[in-house]
């Protein structure tokens, strides 16, 4: 895995993403190419529901490999941003607000739980 290079970079493009999640599997939402570095600002969950709450998880997955020039030590290949968040009814919230990079190979995955009824 390549740990790309910020300070002699080729291009630097902007994007956005937004995802509806509709069931309770994982939904995988990123993946990161070869020699590309992905940065996230910020991630936001909406229920839209108007009557129940929801839970959700946000996880990178990838991430115990490390990578050229670092060493990780303990590193689990899945890392929890946000754990059984409970986003209410018909309410938006902010689940990470401090940019994070995510390198090759690594995964941003959410796991959407319908509240049962």
């Amino acid at each position: 895995m390549a740990n790309p290079n910020l300070i002699n970079v080729s291009s630097v493009l902007g994007a956005n993403a937004g995802f509806n999640l509709t069931s309770t599997a994982t939904a995988t939402l990123i993946t990161v190419a070869a020699d590309k570095l992905v940065k996230i600002n910020r991630i936001s969950v909406a229920n839209v529901d108007g009557t129940n709450s929801a839970d959700v998880d946000l996880f990178v997955d990838g991430m115990g490999t490390g990578s050229t020039g670092v060493t990780t030590t303990g590193a689990d290949a899945t890392v929890y941003l946000a754990k059984t968040v409970t986003v209410p009814a018909d309410t938006t919230l902010v689940l990470l607000d401090t940019p994070i990079y995510l390198m090759e190979v690594i995964y941003s995955k959410v796991v959407q739980v319908q509240p049962v009824i």
